[in-house]
């Protein structure tokens, strides 16, 4: 899933949503009920939960657009309880636009 996002603002985007899970990590918020089991920032942001949940966003190589993954080894209800979540985060950025396609609720 692909949210629109400006080649040149969808690096200074992926930074500043970094930013923010990691701060989340940092001090202790719990993203869907669950303590946030780790933050990787290389290539982007991954954030993984407790239960192995975890969702990834990066900037797209080579087209104006952000890349969102998700994925749960519990069950679909936590995978689209994790793009749920970083949707409404990304929806919170001026910068973001449609998504190509998107997990539907």
């Amino acid at each position: 899933m692909a949210p629109y996002c400006a080649d040149d603002k969808k690096y200074d985007v992926v930074a500043r949503v970094t930013a923010y899970f990691e701060k989340c990590q940092k001090e202790g918020k719990q993203l869907l009920g669950q303590a946030i089991h780790n933050v990787v920032t290389v290539n982007g942001v991954r954030i993984t939960l407790a239960d192995g949940t975890w969702g990834l966003i990066r900037a797209s190589s080579n087209k104006p657009s952000l890349v969102v993954v998700v994925e749960s080894p519990i069950g679909e209800q936590n995978m689209r309880a994790m793009f749920d979540l970083l949707d409404k985060h990304l929806a919170s950025y001026a910068e973001i636009g449609e998504y190509d396609q998107k997990l539907e609720s």
